[in-house]
């Protein structure tokens, strides 16, 4: 990841940089915080590490200016003020983290990367897999083996939840809340019948079947060795 530390003692701010180049990062240097405003106004970096005193401009207040100018980088504020009051000050100037001086630099690095990790959007999952069984979330559409099946939406809602929890038994109880979002069991095969539907869509001409009927249980969906 790429950093930005914004830090006026020197040998605080070598300690860090050395440190964290030897962790594989790459690190630029503010030793005040108008030149720290500068540099996390006009480079791109993962994360910000901010000294609260800092000559010229505080550090609190390069946080403030850059959350107003829609700068949302992630930012550890250090200082060796460790009152709640404080700590509170830093996260309403719009810091996302605050470590209290003197600390391990391996919580430090911690924090780093739990700041960075938080602030990368996610992978949106869209297509669920198993054996040659394939549904696509966005295109809302299934192959098995290449052939695609042709299901009715609550058919299609019954097998993504069955895709994701492959190879466990999911019960008519599950089945029912989840998919039909009942509370209760109303007493009727339906189930049943969408489940005997589903089967004979996705397995038909398959040479290994992979819906299954657990006796007593419920159902499941696996692929057999």
């Amino acid at each position: 990841m790429r950093v930005l530390l914004i830090e006026d003692d020197e040998a605080a701010a070598q300690y860090l940089t050395k440190g964290l180049a030897e962790s594989g990062h790459v690190v630029d240097h503010a030793p005040d915080g108008p030149r720290g405003l500068v540099l996390a106004t006009g480079e791109p970096y993962d994360v910000l590490v901010v000294d609260r005193m800092l000559p010229g401009l505080d550090g609190l207040s390069v946080i403030e200016a850059l959350r107003k100018n829609g700068i949302v980088v992630p930012v550890l504020v250090l200082s060796a003020k460790g009152a709640v009051e404080d700590r509170v000050a830093g996260l309403r100037a719009g810091g996302d983290d605050y470590l209290v001086k003197p600390f391990a630099f391996a919580e430090l690095l911690a924090r780093l990367d739990a700041l960075v990790r938080r602030s990368r959007p996610q992978a949106v999952e869209t297509t669920l897999r198993l054996a040659d069984l394939e549904m696509d979330l966005l295109a809302r559409t299934v192959t098995r083996g290449g052939r695609e099946v042709e299901l009715k939406p609550r058919e299609f809602r019954i097998l993504e939840y069955l895709l994701r929890h492959a190879g466990q038994v999911v019960t008519r109880t599950m089945l029912l809340e989840n998919v039909w979002d009942y509370s209760f069991d109303p007493q009727t095969n339906v189930v049943d019948v969408h489940m005997s539907r589903l089967r004979q869509k996705i397995d038909a001409g398959a040479a290994k079947p992979l819906l299954q009927t657990v006796r007593g249980a419920g159902y499941r969906l696996r692929e057999e060795a």
